[in-house]
């Protein structure tokens, strides 16, 4: 049976607050797909960020492309995770914050990751927002559920 959308909204947005390490995929207008671990703290259930070094394949296809899936989830790598766990994938855009909206996002950022102060500030790091358009959430595996990020 499906939980109610209040209770999995609930869920996803204690989940975005818990999780330290999310799957970031972006794309390469001239070749595939590609996906890499990224540490994010999100600043509501729209609006993520997540850093980066800019001499990286992600950046490149960031700069070609701005559209990414950051899948996030709460699985514990166990038997149960095949009915408690929550998976659920953010499809936006990234956005990278300059000016006072970078220092606003550093500031939160590190509020979660202190000990990535050093990392976020240089100067070769850039630093992402997802505005995030919709979610694609699952839970018990199977059930899928397409939630916007404002209710």
């Amino acid at each position: 049976m499906m939980e109610d959308l209040k209770t999995l909204r609930a869920r996803l947005e204690e989940m975005l607050r818990a999780q330290r390490l999310a799957v970031l995929s972006t794309s390469d207008p001239e070749s595939a797909p590609y996906s890499n671990l990224v540490s994010f703290a999100a600043l509501d259930a729209g609006r993520i960020l997540f850093a980066t070094p800019r001499a990286t394949r992600k950046f490149e296809n960031l700069e070609a492309d701005n559209r990414v899936a950051l899948l996030v989830d709460n699985r514990h790598n166990e038997e149960a995770d095949f009915h408690a766990a929550l998976a659920a994938t953010a499809l936006g855009r990234a956005v990278e914050l300059a000016g006072e909206e970078r220092e606003r996002g550093i500031v939160r950022y590190i509020g979660k990751f202190p000990y990535l102060e050093d990392f976020v500030r240089s100067p070769s790091c850039a630093l992402f927002r997802v505005d995030v358009e919709r979610y694609i959430v699952v839970t018990k595996f199977q059930n899928v559920i397409e939630v916007s990020p404002h209710p």
